[in-house]
């Protein structure tokens, strides 16, 4: 085995002041990913808070297992041994989870080697490229089509129930299907439909179902 790669070392030196700066600058840093990430997503609050704290440690702890490392090759290898004991088994649904994931490691790591500069410079773009995607993603689902099924009691006109219900929120509507449904009794009316805002399902579905007739509803992507 090379000599380079037995010899541990001793942890690297270094002063007080400049461990509590590295460390105060990680957390600062790790709120703000924390930040951009709970600005640029669209999950509710209580889903996101977990990964929101995940991020905020994450960025301090890999800043102090950089500085544990330093420049000690045969460390980091004793370190990835040390670590792989733990086992992470959460699935991750959004990929952009595991982005924000890395880039708390990033920040960690440069905070940790004393690179401030790529972080002050790094974080921003980063950030502004988060933004700039969730904006247009914004502008993309606003876009899309729906698909948007009712269903009526038969004897009912859906040409005018719906009308002002899909002038107020809806940009489009164009009917596609319409099947008989409980022997009759009833009719599924199946639309392809494009929202006026994007945030705006709740509201279309609240408003079909008030009307009179109208028995079911369903809005999918």
């Amino acid at each position: 085995m090379p000599e380079w790669l037995q010899v541990i070392g001793p942890v690297p030196h270094l002063e007080w002041t400049t461990l509590v700066f590295r460390l105060l600058a990680a957390m600062l840093f790790g709120l703000a990913i924390a930040g951009v990430y709970a600005a640029t997503q669209r999950r509710p609050a209580g889903q996101t808070l977990p990964l929101l704290t995940t991020l905020v440690l994450l960025t301090i702890l890999v800043a102090m297992t950089t500085i544990v490392i330093g420049d000690s090759i045969a460390r980091a290898f004793g370190l990835v041994g040390a670590l792989s004991i733990v086992r992470f088994r959460t699935v991750v649904d959004d990929t952009r989870d595991t982005s924000f994931v890395i880039f708390a490691v990033v920040v960690g790591m440069a905070i940790g080697a004393g690179n401030i500069l790529i972080c002050l410079i790094g974080v921003p773009v980063v950030s502004l490229v988060a933004f700039g995607l969730s904006i247009l993603g914004d502008v993309a689902a606003s876009a899309a089509d729906r698909r948007l099924e009712i269903r009526v009691g038969a004897g009912r006109a859906p040409e005018t129930l719906f009308t002002a219900v899909f002038v107020e929120h809806l940009k489009s509507s164009k009917l596609v299907s319409v099947v008989s449904a409980r022997q009759g009794a009833a009719i599924d009316l199946i639309y392809r439909v494009r929202l006026r805002n994007p945030a705006g399902l709740l509201p279309l579905v609240k408003a079909l179902q008030a009307l009179e007739g109208v028995q079911s509803v369903d809005l999918k992507a």
